[in-house]
């Protein structure tokens, strides 16, 4: 598995709940500027219209050696792939408790191209320092075994 961009805000700001990986429909030209790195899901989201479920505001750079770049829009909404069954289990899980779907990595596996997405609640700001201050506490715990190991 190669991931080619990810969101590393998304653990961030939300409490993941379940993570599903889905196809996502692309162009030639988007395939090959997210193999060359320069692709962003940091600020982008998922939305359903009709339902179906699209990737949106994520921003595929366009390369400068193609042709035809004045028509090619980088943060058009891409479309997501998933079985019925899925799409329903996330619309359900939306209306009634209130989630959001939250983009978290694209990447490569086999030859066909991927994307992570997952069922998310949204962090409030306490949640937020109390992640930081648990993450500070295992660094230091870390740090603490290891200089009482190498003693």
């Amino acid at each position: 598995m190669n991931i080619l961009c990810s969101n590393k805000k998304s653990t961030f700001r939300y409490t993941l709940i379940k993570k599903l990986e889905a196809g996502i429909v692309l162009e030639g030209w988007e395939v090959k500027s997210l193999k060359e790195g320069h692709g962003q899901i940091s600020e982008s989201y998922v939305s359903v219209f009709q339902d179906e479920i699209y990737l949106i505001n994520s921003h595929l750079k366009v390369l400068p050696n193609y042709g035809n770049s004045d028509n090619l829009n980088p943060t058009r909404k891409r479309k997501l792939l998933l079985s019925k069954r899925e799409i329903q289990q996330i619309i359900n899980e939306i209306k009634i408790s209130g989630h959001t779907i939250v983009p978290i990595k694209i990447y490569t596996k086999k030859s066909l191209i991927k994307i992570e997405v997952a069922v998310g609640k949204g962090k409030k700001t306490v949640d937020k320092r109390n992640d930081i201050k648990t993450k500070e506490w295992n660094r230091k715990k870390q740090r603490l075994l290891k200089s009482n190991s190498n003693s």
